[in-house]
């Protein structure tokens, strides 16, 4: 008798504990969540005004998810420019395992994938999700040629020898993606077209400036100006794209409202009947500053700010999406940034506005500023309490996190740089996914962290922030050290007071690059 209650009172237990995981959300086989990400372009961490009370911008849909989810206060891009951190997202993995990755391409460039490579989409799509990705690309594609040489642009004329005609051969649908609405670049960068299902839309192409003049009559050149040649429309500063072919329907001011609309209808053809997966990286707020005339002038923070806000409005539409179909109860949304903002000091002492929140640099830097990015996480079913998650985090854990959540073991040599948090999102924000991460700036400087120390191995922001790189003095030091804990602004280097944390640092940062 006794044994019998014990053995009854042991499955009710189990039957409690199974239903209470249900109840949060968590059970894998029963009740899988939808999955969205909206992926910013070069937004700040210091954008959105809950992370941020002194930004100067108003982020009213994107402090809700911050109110209502888990906000990570140390998440970090995988490199700090677009091409790589956008790998590491999909595969869980360093793009610099992948030297075509590694770095930021053009338009035109090929597939920095092989075509086998496990992605997050081909993992959720093999786990019964129907997957789609709508919005900007930039991991190359197979272009057909006309001469059946690889895709190329004449710089002068502004044409290439692609064949728009015909579809790409290889692109997102061949890695996992069930459907594609893309645009193969950032917005400053051509060819301007859109691709669905890896066909061009309206394929007879022209010049942007057929369309766009190259200058205005007020135009001043600013610092970014650097970015573009003679040729490329620019009109004052952050409103500016490189010359190339374009569709004839295509208008760059009206790329973001295309891509919204488009991620908008994926979600409109889904049902609560199938999971679905849709990764929705935007082309703002990356230059060219176009924001909507709704927001122009309303921020504090000039074209840039007034951009943020309408970034700020596609998260307020999704939701908005989910919640008119009975979506967004069980759906994991997710709003994070490829890396951090391009905001020089320039514009901090103009605005008074710290896009990257205090922390040293900008995008393309190996300093903080360059990779630490926004990661919020809303999912009303399974995150009951507004929670701050102060480890580290980086954005390739997303791939072993949802794994773990769906209980599907991950595939052979897959994300192998992917460290699952899944107990923050159960509550545990005491929780320690991972010990150390490598940082990878836009020219190829590394650096390692733990919770206490930054070892950057060379000298210089190795990005955008002049000096992108120095020689080292006599016997001066030859990298960077910084201890993290207590200067979080990588202010003071330590490098020559601590010779044993360097040398362990840099064997370890050492070993892990090496492992290709």
């Amino acid at each position: 008798m006794k044994n019998w209650f014990r053995v009854s009172l042991f499955i009710l237990l189990i039957l409690f504990r199974g239903s209470d995981l249900l109840g949060q959300g968590f059970d894998p086989q029963l009740d899988p969540p939808n999955i969205v990400i909206i992926f910013a372009d070069d937004m700040g961490y210091g954008d959105i005004k809950a992370l941020n009370p002194l930004s100067k911008i108003e982020t009213p849909a994107l402090d809700q998810l911050v109110a209502e989810g888990i906000s990570f206060s140390n998440a970090h891009a995988s490199a700090s420019v677009c091409t790589p951190s956008r790998f590491g997202l999909l595969t869980g993995e360093y793009a610099f395992r992948t030297p075509k990755a590694a770095q930021g391409i053009s338009g035109f460039a090929p597939l920095v994938m092989q075509e086998n490579r496990h992605t997050m989409a081909r993992f959720l799509k093999n786990a019964g999700y129907r997957t789609g990705i709508v919005g900007k690309w930039h991991l190359g594609l197979d272009w057909v040629t006309k001469d059946g040489k690889p895709a190329v642009l004449d710089a002068e004329s502004g044409h290439s020898n692609v064949d728009y005609s015909q579809p790409v051969s290889a692109g997102p649908n061949d890695f996992g993606f069930d459907y594609s609405y893309i645009h193969p670049a950032s917005l400053d960068i051509p060819p301007y077209v859109f691709l669905e299902n890896h066909r061009i839309l309206d394929p007879e192409v022209i010049l942007t400036t057929e369309v766009y003049p190259i200058r205005k009559e007020n135009t001043e050149f600013s610092w970014d100006k650097k970015h573009s040649n003679d040729q490329a429309v620019y009109w004052e500063k952050g409103v500016w794209w490189r010359q190339g072919e374009m569709a004839p329907s295509f208008r760059v001011e009206d790329c973001l409202n295309e891509i919204t609309a488009q991620g908008l209808a994926f979600i409109q053809r889904q049902s609560a009947d199938s999971p679905f997966f849709l990764y929705l990286p935007l082309t703002g707020p990356h230059t060219p500053w176009l924001p909507s005339e709704e927001h122009k002038g309303k921020s504090g923070a000039g074209l840039y700010g007034d951009f943020v806000m309408d970034i700020d409005q596609v998260v307020a539409k999704v939701k908005e999406q989910l919640q008119g179909q009975g979506l967004l109860e069980n759906t994991l949304l997710i709003f994070s940034s490829d890396n951090g903002a391009y905001w020089p000091e320039e514009e901090i002492l103009l605005y008074g506005h710290d896009s990257n929140r205090g922390v040293r640099g900008q995008k393309g830097d190996v300093w903080d500023g360059g990779h630490r990015v926004p990661l919020l996480i809303s999912w009303p079913k399974g995150i009951k309490e507004k929670a701050t998650y102060p480890g580290l985090v980086s954005l390739t854990d997303l791939f072993a996190t949802f794994g773990d959540l769906l209980d599907h073991e991950l595939p052979e040599s897959a994300a192998i740089d992917s460290y699952s948090f899944l107990p923050v999102l159960q509550g545990d924000t005491g929780f320690v996914s991972r010990t150390e991460m490598v940082h990878h700036s836009s020219s190829g400087m590394f650096a390692i962290r733990t919770q206490e120390w930054k070892f950057i191995d060379g000298l210089g922001s190795g990005g955008f922030t002049y000096p992108g790189r120095l020689d080292p003095e006599k016997a001066g030091p030859s990298g960077q050290l910084y201890r993290i804990e207590v200067d979080p602004y990588e202010k003071e280097n330590r490098y020559t007071d601590y010779p044993r944390v360097v040398e362990q640092l840099k064997s370890q940062l050492e070993l892990i690059v090496g492992q290709n």
